[in-house]
């Protein structure tokens, strides 16, 4: 997908104008960096509809929260075959942290397994990245990683065009 073309452009710069957040997480899954993407809120019409111009298949996912409550998750991705696997495993299930799903979801929202095991053995440890470029990932890098600084400059750019909207 080029990030360049005028039809992008306008879809990126409405989502940012809806959330910048949003927005940088769109264009990384619909630029194929992320296989799978999770907005841990609803999402209207409007923001739906730019989504797809970014040709995202999206789907909304309820889920329970230990007080009991519900929440809606929104997922995009540009393959139908992640959305369904989310769907099946998660869809009507409490929110859950253990292991097993950091793992499942690490794999679904494109980190790497090393970062995801040392999260899962002591979050936010110590890592060799600048604190700029660990701010525009998804996940927490570890230590010594060889995977995240291959993803940096992909990482990079879409957060820089982002930026420019």
């Amino acid at each position: 997908m080029n990030l360049n073309s005028s039809s992008i452009r306008k879809a990126v710069a409405a989502l940012k104008k809806i959330d910048e957040q949003l927005a940088y997480l769109a264009a990384l899954t619909a630029v194929g960096i992320k296989p799978l993407s999770r907005w841990e809120k609803p999402l209207g019409d409007e923001p739906e509809g730019w989504i797809g111009k970014l040709d995202l298949r999206t789907s909304a996912v309820s889920r329970t929260v230990q007080s009991g409550g519900k929440v809606t998750e929104t997922l995009f991705s540009r393959t139908e075959a992640y959305i369904r696997f989310y769907e099946n495993c998660f869809a009507d299930t409490p929110i859950d942290k253990s292991p097993l799903v950091q793992r499942w979801e690490g794999f679904l929202f494109g980190f790497p397994p090393c970062c995801v095991n040392a999260y899962i053995q002591q979050p936010y440890q110590k890592n060799d990245l600048e604190p700029e470029d660990q701010k525009i990932l998804f996940h927490w890098a570890c230590e010594g990683c060889l995977i995240t600084p291959l993803l940096l400059p992909e990482y990079r750019e879409v957060y820089e065009f982002v930026a420019k909207l």
